[in-house]
């Protein structure tokens, strides 16, 4: 199949302002793209990139004074299948784990482990290692919280959305990586397209989408407790910790952020 995404963002700065933008597709899908993701900006500015320590793309641009649009437009070709289940993976001894995995067992910004440890063995102990246990944080979260955007702010954790029993799709991904790694299994945060395609159109405008993924078996599996149940058309921008390390745009000084928009369709032939 074949997806048609991109965005439209304007931003308004009252004077010089440098900005890191992660928006590109992450590099592991770049082979399937059939339009590239260039970022166009009115007006048009240089633009540098580099790859963060995480692999992403980033973008370095300074914006102007006044009002900037920073946009994009692609087209990507999709397996048009489902995240894969596999029951069967099973889960590392601490020990056994590859070196690169190990960042991602560790507390962070938004995902307090120390905060939520006792919680998570006095809940978890009890499961099945491996896979089982992981989709047992992943039931727990997505019937814990309560999705709606007005319960969004940028400096919500895991801990307050645990407490406060609601969130965005970036609290539920972050109470379960903080909740998995509580429990010796390596979380990462990721962030990307997820339209609507497979399942009824959602009735809020489109946004980016936040999930995980989890390390089992010898390799990385995607989890998404705000929908709790396999999606099409996942398209992976950014890999990191925690949302910290992948913000759609890092401003060094004062903005606004006056016009956001996502699309992410599937696209017919």
């Amino acid at each position: 199949m074949k997806i048609r995404i991109g965005y439209e963002l304007i931003y308004a700065c009252p004077q010089p302002t440098p900005l890191i933008l992660t928006l590109n597709v992450h590099y592991s899908r770049v082979s399937d793209l059939l339009a590239p993701d260039h970022i166009v900006t009115r007006p048009a500015l240089p633009i540098s990139g580099y790859r963060d320590g995480f692999g992403n793309w980033c973008s370095r641009i300074v914006a102007p004074p006044g009002d900037l649009l920073i946009t994009a437009d692609a087209t990507i070709r999709d397996s048009g299948l489902a995240d894969a289940v596999e029951p069967a993976a099973i889960q590392h001894a601490v020990e056994a784990l590859p070196p690169e995995t190990l960042v991602y067992l560790q507390g962070s910004r938004y995902c307090e482990t120390d905060r939520l440890s006792e919680f998570a063995w006095k809940q978890f102990g009890g499961t099945p290692l491996g896979w089982p246990r992981v989709q047992a944080v992943c039931d727990f979260v997505h019937a814990h919280l309560r999705f709606g955007y007005p319960f969004a702010r940028p400096s919500k954790t895991a801990l307050e959305a645990f407490n406060e029993r609601t969130g965005v799709c970036r609290d539920f991904t972050h109470l379960m990586i903080a909740l998995c790694r509580c429990l010796n299994i390596p979380a990462r945060y990721c962030t990307g397209y997820l339209g609507d395609i497979g399942v009824p159109p959602a009735p809020e405008p489109m946004d980016f989408s936040a999930w995980l993924e989890v390390y089992l078996g010898g390799r990385w599996h995607t989890f998404d407790p705000r929908h709790n149940t396999p999606r099409i058309g996942r398209v992976l921008i950014a890999q990191g910790r925690d949302a910290a390390d992948v913000p759609i745009s890092n401003a060094f000084g004062p903005n606004t952020l006056k016009g956001f928009k996502v699309w992410t369709d599937e696209v017919a032939g």
